[in-house]
């Protein structure tokens, strides 16, 4: 199948060739085939399908590198205590694994279906999907199983928490995590993640789980300095993370191990959105050279959103971000963090991952907050 989405107004690659205006782009099969001027754009037969964008802008499709989104139940009192004064802390994730224990698979499912639903109608071409509300062998390899038919960036997460039964011998736990767990699970999994930080693991836990996962193929990226400061993000970036996630709290040394690295930060500007937690600066870290990813970090606890056009509004409100580096971390930023080099941008090669927004420019996203921009979406070249 041929498509040419042509006399858009306002056309973001990410690339060289930086902001086409009055652009046309040809997509055959799943591939973006051409690009450039409309006036110069392909004709073709009867089997090409022509797509007026009339004058609207066309962005690369979202790439939400962090979501946590197979789970059941629901943490609404939870959210209404912290906005009546109560803190965030790490131990409300032992709730949700509670009810997602007890879940039916066809449920489970259900639910997860329905959030990529939600995320694509929203913009999101490119979704990776974490486990970590099961916490044993038979739940956590269920939740990667499930999250494994609906995206292939799927990341073990065990050592989310230490569950409840094991709250007197972590060390045990992490055990159970790098062994049966671990054997149970690296199959569906491309990614292996630890949640490291006060209330969860330690430094030298963490690094046993991301050595382990690393002895087995999977890929590292991490939780850290969402509470607190500590050793996590410098840890993580000497095991060559892919990325280390949150970052609330950076010392200027992990900021200059970031930006010495190739490991990318990921931002949740909807945990602080939720949380009430100080939002990282981002223009600290983009000056000092450190390459910067955006994500929704959709779980039902410290950020139930799914929308990344809301984390694009907050990040540049609140974080220093200019929409167009807020659109790059929401695009190519994920891109990085998933060390993917065929999504993200808008070139000839790239995925045809494409959405169409209702408004002239990308600075909508931002400009107009909350509003319903997302009038076209193109997933491997097939409308959404």
């Amino acid at each position: 199948m041929r498509t040419l989405i042509t006399g858009i107004g306002e056309l973001t690659t990410n690339t060289a060739a930086g902001v086409l205006r009055d652009a046309a782009v040809l997509i055959e099969g799943d591939r973006i085939a051409w690009l450039g001027a409309a006036s110069d754009a392909p004709t073709g037969d009867g089997d090409l399908v022509v797509v007026d964008a009339a004058g609207r802008a066309v962005i690369p499709g979202f790439v939400d590198s962090h979501s946590h989104i197979v789970f059941a139940g629901d943490r609404a009192a939870e959210f209404e205590a912290r906005m009546a004064g109560g803190t965030y802390a790490a131990g409300g994730i032992r709730s949700t694994v509670v009810a997602t224990r007890a879940a039916e698979e066809h449920e489970l499912r259900r639910r997860l279906r329905g959030f990529i639903d939600e995320m694509r109608a929203q913009g999101t071409t490119t979704v990776e999907v974490k486990s970590g509300y099961g916490l044993d062998v038979a739940t956590e390899e269920r939740s990667v199983r499930l999250a494994a038919e609906v995206t292939d960036e799927v990341t073990f997460l065990g050592a989310h928490v230490v569950p409840a039964e094991y709250a007197e011998d972590p060390d045990g736990y992490v055990d159970l995590v790098i062994g049966p767990m671990l054997d149970a699970c690296a199959p569906y999994a491309r990614w292996i993640d630890v949640f490291c930080e006060t209330g969860a693991f330690t430094v030298e836990q963490s690094r046993r789980v991301l050595e382990a996962g690393i002895a087995r193929g999977l890929l590292p990226r991490i939780h850290a300095a969402q509470l607190g400061s500590g050793d996590g993000v410098r840890m993580a970036v000497a095991l060559g993370a892919a990325s280390v996630d949150h970052g609330t709290y950076l010392a200027d040394e992990d900021i200059a191990a970031l930006a010495e690295s190739d490991t990318v930060l990921t931002l949740l500007p909807g945990v602080e959105f939720s949380t009430r937690q100080p939002y990282p600066d981002a223009r600290r870290l983009i000056d000092a050279g450190v390459t910067v990813a955006l994500a929704c970090d959709t779980n039902p606890g410290s950020s139930f959103t799914s929308s990344m056009p809301f984390c694009i509004a907050v990040a540049v409100r609140e974080m220093g971000m200019t929409p167009r580096e807020a659109l790059w971390a929401a695009t190519a930023g994920g891109a990085a963090a998933l060390r993917r080099d065929d999504i993200g941008r808008v070139d000839v090669g790239m995925r045809a991952d494409l959405v169409l927004l209702a408004a002239p420019s990308h600075v909508h996203l931002s400009y107009r907050p909350g509003v319903p921009l997302i009038a076209g979406v193109w997933k491997d070249g097939v409308t959404v």
